[in-house]
């Protein structure tokens, strides 16, 4: 069992079943309503926990009572919440439409929160830790903890989700071990193909290694020598919530290299991992006969 710490975000989700997208001003009624906790760096330690893994979550946790739900599930998966700053307020809140056609989410985020910073990371004692990972949130203060990582630990692994375009998020690159891409961010950037965005990227950061995930065609990976792997995507036999298959994709990954797979084989874990969660409604009971 390996120790690991994720920074980020824990938010609620107001979950809409729909049969359908809603046209523009139109009204339908949902097929269910389901509350759940969320945010990336909270779910990716959800699913880690349920793969056998001590967890720890640093950020900001409102302290209201509409936060009960979050810091449940946190409390259910034995999540330590000592990193955390408390405040008063409500927490980060998503209304999700998942649409059955298709298991499509379309989410509406709201926050007035602050978000953590280097002045709370400094707090947390990083000796107990196996891996520590960060959803690339706040590009300045996000280089900044990584910068304490590789100069107070230079033998923890440490990752960080580059999920969508934030102002100065590219100054995480030059210190941190693994970069997790999406294809939002590599769109931003003008590539419609995984190939040549990785190898552009690997101009800039010699030293990391490069993820790209591709949605229905899986994920990509660039090594050290030069040489791309793929993994495809493992559908599940019906879709049915694609909410959180980044999140578990990343825990995947994670729980693979920690258990000393190479490049190839961590990114066949995570798709199938993924792949499963897409199957399911929620991330609950994907630990549950997963294949290791």
């Amino acid at each position: 069992m390996a120790c690991i710490l994720a920074i980020g975000t824990a938010t609620l989700d107001l979950i809409f079943t729909l049969t359908h997208y809603p046209d523009e001003d139109a009204e339908l009624r949902a097929i269910e309503l389901r509350t759940s906790p969320g945010g990336n760096a909270a779910n990716t330690l959800v699913v880690l926990s349920q793969l056998g893994h001590a967890c720890a979550f640093g950020g900001v946790l409102a302290d209201g009572s509409e936060a009960a739900p979050i810091l449940e599930c946190m409390a259910k998966h034995g999540i330590d919440l000592t990193a955390c700053r408390r405040v008063l307020g409500r927490p980060p809140t998503s209304c999700v439409l998942l649409n059955l056609e298709g298991g499509t989410r379309t989410i509406v985020h709201h926050r007035d929160l602050s978000e953590y910073s280097d002045e709370d990371f400094r707090r947390i004692d990083l000796t107990p830790f196996d891996w520590v990972h960060f959803e690339g949130r706040d590009g300045p203060e996000t280089a900044r903890m990584v910068r304490r990582v590789r100069e107070s630990r230079p033998d923890l692994p440490c990752s960080v989700e580059v999920e969508k375009p934030r102002p100065g998020i590219e100054a995480v690159f030059a210190d941190v071990g693994m970069l997790i891409f999406s294809r939002v961010y590599a769109n931003h950037l003008g590539f419609d193909t995984p190939r040549p965005f990785l190898f552009k990227i690997r101009e800039q950061v010699p030293q990391a290694g490069l993820i790209l995930t591709w949605g229905k065609e899986g994920a990509y990976g660039l090594d050290h020598r030069g040489e791309i792997h793929h993994s495809p995507a493992f559908s599940p036999v019906e879709v049915k919530d694609t909410l959180g298959a980044g999140d578990t994709f990343n825990a995947g990954l994670i729980d693979a290299y920690l258990r000393g797979f190479g490049l190839a084989k961590a990114l066949s874990h995570a798709c199938r991992l993924a792949g499963k969660k897409c199957g399911q409604l929620g991330l609950e009971g994907l630990g549950v006969n997963f294949s290791r």
